[in-house]
């Protein structure tokens, strides 16, 4: 049976649920903020709590791959818990994993990420082009047969990411346009929404570039980083309907309350529906 792009289910989720993503990053300071250990049992507790408030509630969940990684096999063990039953709940998934490599080990981290039949499958993953985008092949293939979706880093909120990210290309044009121009291509015949999307901070301002992917736009930095979702049609004008914001501390900072998780997010993902129109 053909699998529905992930673009048009991205679509869909955010209509119906409203448009946001809440991370899901136990770092050691939100589990002591919920009275957890920092260990495996806070990070297991921490992580079926947001699952179970949220997923059920919001268009998309995204798991920090590093923050479970940390605790070895037993952490990625409540990761694919996480992912699994996020799913089934009828969240989609967005593993932050922010993978980037060539040739056969792209092709392995693409089979961890968005092979439906993967224990960490996912609905999208975010990746790294700065091998050159052409390295990202083989997680685009096997994304696009699978039905999932790719993240792709364009413009960054951290400081760090404008000397690459803002450098000319051979033609005068900034390394992150060439980057915007490879995924509008990849989303070109897309019906609805494209499954190929770009990571651009919502902390950045009036970008200068060309934001019209035909594909989604992952925008961090909303809540705790400082941008609001005021902020959004600012940062990316006509593109503001493909957004899909993601707010992390700002929201998990309410747990381990259920109902106050759930509020939070009702009320941040009101506030974008707003500023988005």
């Amino acid at each position: 049976m053909m699998v529905q792009p992930f673009g048009a289910r991205l679509r869909a989720a955010m209509d119906e649920r409203g448009p946001l993503c809440v991370g899901i990053d136990p770092h050691a300071a939100l589990l002591r903020g919920w009275g957890l250990d920092d260990d495996i049992d806070g990070l297991e507790a921490f992580t079926r709590t947001v699952v179970e408030a949220l997923a059920g509630q919001v268009a998309v969940l995204k798991p920090q791959s590093a923050f479970f990684e940390r605790f070895g096999s037993r952490g990625i063990a409540v990761l694919e818990r996480a992912v699994a039953e996020a799913r089934a709940a009828g969240a989609l998934v967005i593993m932050d994993a922010k993978r980037g490599d060539i040739g056969s080990t792209m092709a392995g981290y693409a089979a961890a990420y968005v092979d439906k039949n993967s224990p960490l499958a996912s609905d999208a993953v975010t990746v790294s082009p700065y091998l050159g985008y052409g390295s990202l092949r083989p997680v685009l293939d096997l994304a696009e047969e699978h039905g999932a979706g790719v993240f792709v880093l364009a413009l960054t909120s951290n400081p760090e990411g404008s000397e690459v990210q803002r450098a000319t290309a051979a033609d005068g044009t900034s390394v992150a346009s060439v980057m915007l121009r490879h995924i509008a291509a990849e989303n070109a015949n897309a019906p609805v929404l494209g499954s190929v999307g770009a990571v651009v901070g919502a902390t950045l301002g009036d970008v200068g570039v060309d934001l019209d992917i035909h594909g989604p736009l992952l925008a961090p930095g909303i809540g705790a980083q400082g941008a609001t979702p005021q902020d959004i049609p600012t940062v990316f004008g006509d593109a503001a309907r493909n957004v899909v914001p993601s707010v992390s501390r700002e929201i998990l900072r309410h747990g381990p309350s259920h109902e106050a998780l759930r509020e939070a997010a009702r009320r941040y993902a009101d506030e974008c529906r707003a500023a988005i129109g």
